[in-house]
């Protein structure tokens, strides 16, 4: 059986998947309830300092995009940390680290952009017995308005400062929580770096109006007839996540730095990718919240399988391995190409793929054959673009066949030895640039 256990940034856990900051971790019952479902670990959700309380709204906090089957494929909150007293938080989350030592327990601050305010709030989450903490600075609504969250992780500056700052005033493991709504991660998260971070997370919520109530003409979800925006989170938004994760781990200046992957995580594939490029944890919200906490059960026996079938023991067996299949466009390998295949078992001769090739791409499959309703490639139109594969809606109905690997310029050969017609494949710039 696999090991699922894991290290990271120096924190033990028995599984990876941890619960995010959020209003699943705002409490201790939630906590325990998630410890008990079988979570590795949390972050419980993020702590500010002592002033003024917190007033989140008291009418709708969350919008959703839904699926045709009212999956929840985005979810967005405008709801800000927690409202309760952070000597409750403190209190309750010492109480919960005692109840389960083997439990990651990070917890998420946010204070104002001073040295002093972080100076205050640290010794107070180290007495509680926590295991690291995890720099906000990712909030993109409401305590970005006040100068903290996304509008400290916009600025690398900052980053670096804060980042510094924590280092110094704790002896706990520092995980940054990185923004996506910025041009290019790599920059605070090499700020991170310089800062003497333990690690980093993300991606935080992105900006996003979820959709317009025409009847009110405001944004949804409003509140008294007004709305802002908020973060959006959930399945919509894992390429986004994926993308920077990988930018991150095959950056050289952040390359080894461990990774929390967040966004959009809802099965054990979806963790599994993660981890292929480069995360050693991940972090769910938005299929908690949506499913509850046993959906953890799954992704841990579904991970448990893959790892036996593959033959890895550990994570770090195949952690990052995808990293190296992460390029830039220029370094593609111009010589390859595919053609598509129906499966004329599996067709069921709706015709999408026939439609969307014609309007849109190639023309490159047909309609009929012999007066009668027939969908099939034509080769030498094809160019492997996928569009028919995407939009069929039998899954493996259409598969994109390698025709060939790269030209012997030499020879004008396949690297099989074969003969290579090039009168047959007009439209195959591997072709076009072997003949010429």
């Amino acid at each position: 059986m696999a090991d699922l256990s894991v290290t990271f940034a120096g924190i033990r856990s028995p599984n990876p998947f941890w619960l995010a900051s959020a209003p699943p971790t705002d409490k201790a019952y939630n906590v325990e309830r998630a410890f008990e479902a079988g979570w590795g670990g949390v972050v419980w959700k993020t702590l500010g300092e002592e002033g003024p309380p917190i007033v989140n709204v008291s009418g709708p906090r969350y919008g959703a995009i839904h699926g045709p089957d009212r999956r929840v494929i985005g979810f967005n909150n405008i709801e800000l940390i927690t409202d309760r007293p952070l000597e409750v938080n403190l209190a309750e989350i010492a109480a919960v680290k005692r109840r389960w030592p083997d439990r990651a327990m990070v917890v998420s601050l946010m204070v104002p952009c001073e040295e002093v305010a972080w100076k205050r709030i640290l010794p107070r989450v180290e007495d509680t017995g926590a295991d690291g903490i995890e720099l906000n600075f990712g909030c993109p609504h409401g305590m970005s308005e006040r100068g903290m969250g996304a509008a400290v992780g916009q600025v690398p500056e900052y980053v670096q400062m804060v980042t510094e700052w924590c280092k110094l005033h704790s002896r706990l493991p520092v995980i940054v929580k990185l923004t996506p709504n910025v041009t290019d991660v790599r920059n605070p998260a090499q700020a991170a770096v310089r800062g003497g971070a333990d690690a980093v997370s993300l991606i935080n919520t992105v900006n996003s109006i979820m959709g317009v109530d025409l009847d009110a003409m405001a944004p949804n979800p409003h509140t008294d007839g007004k709305a802002t925006h908020g973060g959006m989170c959930g399945p919509a938004v894992k390429p986004i996540a994926l993308h920077m994760v990988a930018d991150i781990a095959r950056s050289p200046a952040t390359r080894g730095i461990p990774i929390s992957g967040i966004g959009g995580i809802e099965t054990w594939r979806d963790a599994a990718e993660f981890m292929a490029l480069g995360c050693g944890t991940v972090q769910v919200c938005t299929a908690a919240m949506v499913y509850g906490f046993k959906i953890v059960r799954e992704m841990i026996s579904g991970l448990e399988t893959f790892m036996d079938e593959k033959g890895y023991a550990t994570i770090e067996d195949f952690r990052g391995r995808a990293v190296p299949n992460v390029t830039d466009w220029q370094h593609l390998n111009l010589h390859y190409a595919v053609k598509a295949r129906i499966d004329q078992d599996l067709c069921i001769k709706c015709g999408r793929c026939h439609i969307a090739c014609e309007d849109t791409s190639h023309q490159a499959i047909t309609a009929e054959k012999d007066g009668v309703r027939h969908f099939e490639v034509i080769d030498e139109e094809c160019v492997g673009c996928n569009l028919c594969a995407t939009v069929c809606p039998v899954e493996a109905c259409i598969e994109m066949v390698p025709l060939m690997n790269e030209v012997d310029r030499r020879t004008g050969r396949l690297v099989d030895g074969s003969h290579l017609d090039w009168t047959q494949h007009p439209n195959n710039p591997a072709v076009r640039e072997a003949a010429e």
